[in-house]
């Protein structure tokens, strides 16, 4: 059996052109990164969601939620077919910013992701969101 990770460099090559796709609300785009059988899964849907339509229709409600938020690859370790994706994020809520650190399993097929789930804490987050 022969590992097919990827290398600290291109997976922050591969990171730089899709991380900035989860800003400016363009769900089109994100989805575009993805395989047509695509499973995505987040703290908010545990169970995930299947296939690039599906994707594509959660990403749309989130990113509308979330237009201003950023992503940045912080580093990265090889995992088989991808990387396990290191990243902080700024998310705009009300008046201030969360910061948030989390990782995110990409899986890679043919250059689009097959498999994405992503893990952080987002007490911080909800609690803001609580806030009037």
């Amino acid at each position: 059996m022969q590992f097919h990770g990827m290398n600290a460099a291109d997976a922050r090559t591969f990171a730089e052109r899709w991380l900035p796709a989860w800003s400016g609300n363009r769900p089109d785009l994100l989805a575009s990164f993805y395989t047509e059988d695509a499973v995505y899964s987040d703290p908010a849907i545990p169970d995930g969601v299947q296939g690039r339509d599906a994707v594509r229709v959660y990403f749309a409600k989130l990113l509308a939620r979330n237009p201003e938020w950023v992503w940045v690859h912080r580093g990265s370790i090889p995992m088989q077919d991808g990387f396990l994706n290191l990243w902080h994020a700024s998310i705009p809520v009300g008046g201030r910013t969360v910061e948030a650190d989390g990782a995110c399993t990409v899986q890679l097929r043919g250059g689009l992701i097959y498999a994405n789930h992503v893990f952080f804490d987002r007490s911080e987050l909800l609690t803001s969101l609580a806030r009037p």
